[in-house]
């Protein structure tokens, strides 16, 4: 991979890294790291290197960290939990890595900080939103994400200002996405709409059309599903087969890919998704609609800056979050001044900088209270912000209209 130079994206707010000139004589700076390049999680995992490696090149071309230029190492867990177990005891007691990235998916990364936590090496979590996980007592372990209960935070306010009544939320019966259905079933009933159903599947299921059929004769306003890749295709496949007709049709992680839309096409269209971070951030500090610049620093620079790497503009925000986790691993190194696990640990659990991410502030026991939850709606075949208002640049398409109706 080539290294691509874009300093200003490597940035903190009122924080400078400082990084000095590399000490070509001393040994670089280790990070290992293990992702599911292959597998169930193999689109995510792909999408989180491209964010790690961009912030190590970031890093490097500004000169390093303690003086030391930086050493991504990635292994391929297969998006197997026991492997990923056993890459970091072999990353951290043979290989002798001076830092950790996170891997992906909260059941990966709850078993993986076991051992993290166990050697003292801070682990910043990019993709584990199930508050639960940092709930244990692991002084080594960072939420980056808001939490999963308030995925769908806004699609249930639409929802509810739009005098909507009835949801139905179904859910991969895995700790992330029953988190996140779970709290989407608590906010509506907070809102004042009827939770038709809350159900679970198991993992690896395939045809939807029995879960989902026998909630047609009620006839939702909303349907959510808290599902990956896959399974959003499934389900947004199988509403329209059954033709089921809700006014709001949402899913979780899956929808935000591009390849969602080119291959669901024109049935992409209106379908919601919740998001952590967009591209479209870069073109709404463009048009001066929210200080996006205090708020996601160095955002303009981190896409251009992937554009070149990759000659694309597919980005999945997956890649911010690899990125952003990256930038607080560093930035605590930085302030610790050293490599040791305590410091670093320290400095990382009492930074309230927001990142190219977005803000970042914990709670004593590391879960994240500062970042927000953006909602996407597709549009004419792009992902459009369309909530919270105040960062929206236009409102939903509402009602989705049934699928006899559209083009």
């Amino acid at each position: 991979m080539k290294r691509t130079i874009f300093a200003a994206a490597f940035v903190m707010v009122a924080v400078s890294l400082g990084f000095g000139q590399i000490a070509h004589a001393q040994a670089p700076i280790r990070i290992g790291t293990s992702l599911g390049l292959t597998g169930i999680y193999a689109e995510f995992g792909l999408a989180l290197q491209r964010g790690y490696q961009l912030c190590v090149n970031a890093a490097n071309a500004k000169g390093g960290l303690l003086g030391r230029k930086l050493e991504l190492t990635v292994v391929d867990d297969k998006s197997e939990t026991a492997t990923a177990v056993a890459i970091y005891e072999r990353l951290i007691m043979q290989d002798k890595v001076d830092l950790v990235f996170s891997p992906y998916s909260s059941p990966m990364t709850d078993a993986v900080a076991a051992v993290t936590n166990k050697y003292g090496k801070p682990m910043v979590a990019c993709c584990a939103a199930t508050p639960a996980i940092f709930k244990k007592g692991r002084r080594f372990l960072f939420m980056l994400l808001s939490p999963a209960e308030g995925y769908l935070e806004g699609l249930i306010d639409i929802a509810a200002k739009r005098g909507l009544k009835t949801i139905v939320v179904i859910y991969e019966d895995t700790p992330f996405p029953k988190a996140i259905a779970q709290g989407a079933a608590e906010l509506a009933k907070k809102r004042g709409l009827q939770v038709v159903a809350l159900e679970g599947y198991p993992r690896g299921t395939k045809d939807f059309k029995e879960i989902l059929g026998k909630f047609k004769a009620a006839n939702p306003d909303v349907i959510a599903a808290a599902a990956y890749y896959d399974d959003t295709v499934a389900i947004t496949r199988d509403v329209k087969e059954l033709d089921i007709n809700p006014k709001m049709l949402a899913a979780t992680v899956g929808s935000g890919f591009p390849k969602f839309h080119e291959t669901m096409g024109r049935s992409a269209e209106y379908v919601y998704g919740a998001s952590p971070w967009e591209a479209e951030l870069v073109n709404l500090r463009a048009g001066g609609l929210v200080p996006i610049a205090r708020q996601y620093p160095g955002a303009s620079e981190f896409v251009e800056a992937y554009r070149k790497e990759f000659a694309s503009d597919d980005m999945a925000y997956q890649t911010a979050q690899g990125y952003g986790a990256c930038q607080l691993t560093l930035e605590g190194v930085r302030r610790a001044g050293a490599l040791d696990g305590e410091k670093i640990r320290a400095e990382i659990a009492k930074n309230d900088s927001p990142t190219t991410f977005g803000a970042f502030k914990l709670s004593s026991d590391g879960v994240q209270i500062g970042h927000k939850m953006l909602l996407f709606q597709w549009q004419d075949g792009k992902k459009v912000i369309v909530w919270p208002d105040e960062i929206a640049p236009v409102g939903p398409r509402f009602p989705t209209p049934p699928w006899s109706k559209r083009p």
